[in-house]
């Protein structure tokens, strides 16, 4: 971890953010018009890279709204081969350099027919169906507690400000619960059915990971996931990545507009 933070300091000349943003599938566009310092993963000493179309692979250190923010444009996937502890490893690294709120955006598949296709979703709650755990394995306790707390993992305060922000800017924002899953494959009709039995309205391949990891190290977390397209069974079609990036492009500009309100009300 030193050797990362040591690289990214020199890059950066000791930035220090205390917002992290992490931008899903077809959420790259978020940075279009902010300026600041981009650094490739693949650049960045111990840092995984991105391989889904989608993810441009960089951090980008800049300021949004008068905060410092280090902005993620993509993600580490577990189903891209990595394992929890490495998909999972920048959430580490920003809380080592200071971040103190950590905003996650998703695409996802519907499974509640009461959301729309380019609804934003405030994520309340999530369903962890990945069949594994980041925190597995020796604890840090210089880190986080060994048996931490999951009763208030989206912030209850943030999900408030964020709520009030919404309808600030006259945007209809629902909530709802998200259901990870490892993928890469979409999932069955048969599946569909039983997570909505579960309580999911939503239906992914991240985010939870890195929740669970941000919770552990006392950090606020707000999560939003895009719905881009009906889960298998709910509609007709068959869902495909190429429509959950351009679902992406057409909903961006909405949620920009909202995480930028959001961190103007953050203290």
């Amino acid at each position: 971890m030193q050797s990362t933070l040591d690289f990214i300091y020199a890059k950066t000349n000791n930035f220090t953010p205390e917002i992290a943003i992490i931008l899903g599938s077809g959420l790259g566009c978020f940075c279009n018009n902010l300026e600041g310092i981009s650094i490739k993963y693949s650049d960045i000493p111990n840092f995984p890279t991105s391989t889904v179309a989608g993810h441009r692979g960089e951090l980008l250190f800049c300021e949004i709204e008068n905060k410092k923010c280090v902005i993620m444009q993509g993600r580490f996937h577990f189903y891209e081969g990595y394992n929890m502890s490495e998909s999972t490893y920048p959430i580490k690294i920003f809380k080592k350099m200071g971040v103190k709120t950590l905003i996650i955006t998703n695409a996802a598949g519907i499974a509640n027919k009461e959301i729309n296709i380019g609804d934003i979703v405030l994520i309340k709650d999530h369903i962890n169906f990945m069949g594994t755990n980041p925190l597995i394995g020796r604890n840090d306790d210089s880190l986080g507690e060994r048996f931490p707390d999951m009763s208030d993992c989206y912030c209850k305060k943030l999900r408030e400000k964020a709520l009030d922000s919404a309808n600030e800017i006259g945007l209809n924002l629902k909530e709802g619960i998200y259901l990870a899953t490892t993928g890469p494959s979409y999932e069955t009709p048969a599946e569909v059915r039983a997570f909505s039995l579960l309580g999911a309205d939503l239906i992914g391949m991240s985010s939870v990971p890195e929740a669970i990891v941000a919770n552990y190290l006392k950090m606020d977390v707000l999560g939003f996931s895009l719905a881009t397209n009906y889960a298998t069974g709910i509609a007709n079609s068959k869902p495909e990545h190429k429509e959950v990036l351009e679902i992406g492009k057409h909903s961006a500009e909405k949620l920009s507009n909202l995480i930028k309100k959001i961190i103007s009300k953050l203290d």
